[in-house]
């Protein structure tokens, strides 16, 4: 195996009720965890899906998280009804498995920079777990490697590389199943695709991006960025101080909970510098213009024994 490994890396896939990360809910992960000795270990778990209130938490009836129908066009795509997920967990049940599972191992899968790590990212946050995928793992996307190579869809990919065709395209376990045969064979194939994962990162990251979602780019000196909007391409700091009106729109908008995160601690820290400069200032020995405009205030023969 070419792959350097220092720690486990999880290869895994979502199935899931639509492609709104904001909105959607999981239905099927399937995760392959490869050890840095060359042995793997698998898992996959249906969920429940529940629905979603206006603040993007689940909706609670008699204490309950209500279960949410699974659209007829993507069970056409992944062949999972509603039926087949009512007696199992929900995500804000199964959360704590699957970060257990994922903690201390990087990941990997197909297309999932864009989509699978924003959506699990969001689908922690629902369960009120505190975990930050980003902040804890190297993420590396399979499909990057190939669209730098031959842009195609997973099955596409998996034919080219393996030379064998996708059955049960769209379920979890066989996407993942394929996705990391995809990326063992574009390693052995394309000399130019790093063998460790640092460097694997970021030969799969197209932009940095502070969400997992890329609402927000990072720039070359970790400035956080508008990636939409009026202001895209602007700091974040620097539309905020000016036009706190957007931050209010922004926050109570359709954008997921971890870009939500970031856009509170963006303000705070400048409602912080804010309460500091208030504080020096109010410490500062008075100023010569100061003082002579309390001359003029109060009367020229005034006694300013405070001062």
């Amino acid at each position: 195996m070419r792959l350097q490994l220092t720690r486990p890396l999880v290869f895994f896939d979502l199935e899931t009720t639509g492609v709104n990360v904001s909105r959607d809910r999981i239905v099927e992960i399937s995760m392959v965890r490869l050890l840095p000795d060359g042995s793997r270990e698998s898992a996959t778990y249906r969920v429940r899906p529940t629905l979603l209130g206006d603040d993007g938490m689940p909706v609670l009836r008699d204490g309950q998280e209500v279960q949410m129908h699974i659209p007829e066009q993507s069970s056409a795509v992944h062949h999972i009804l509603d039926e087949d997920v009512r007696e199992c967990r929900t995500f804000t049940q199964l959360a704590p498995v699957v970060v257990d599972y994922i903690r201390g191992c990087d990941l990997a899968g197909y297309n999932s920079n864009h989509f699978d790590v924003p959506l699990l990212q969001e689908e922690i946050l629902r369960a009120g777990l505190d975990y930050d995928i980003k902040a804890n793992s190297r993420m590396v996307d399979a499909f990057v490697i190939f669209q730098k190579h031959t842009p195609r869809t997973l099955t596409a990919a998996y034919m080219h590389y393996c030379g064998k065709d996708l059955a049960n395209a769209h379920s979890a376990n066989a996407d993942t199943e394929a996705t990391y045969e995809v990326l063992m064979a574009q390693l052995d194939k394309h000399a130019d695709v790093p063998d460790n994962i640092p460097e694997l990162e970021q030969y799969t990251t197209l932009q940095p991006t502070a969400d997992p979602a890329g609402r927000i780019l990072l720039n070359e000196k970790g400035d956080m960025l508008f990636n939409f909007g009026k202001y895209k391409g602007q700091p974040l700091r620097q539309v905020f101080a000016s036009d706190s009106g957007y931050y209010s729109w922004l926050i109570s908008g359709d954008f997921p909970l971890y870009t939500k995160r970031l856009f509170r601690r963006v303000m705070e820290d400048l409602k912080h510098e804010h309460r500091q400069q208030r504080r020096e200032r109010d410490k500062a020995p008075a100023t010569a213009d100061q003082l002579q405009q309390l001359k003029e205030k109060f009367g020229r023969g005034a006694q300013l024994s405070m001062f």
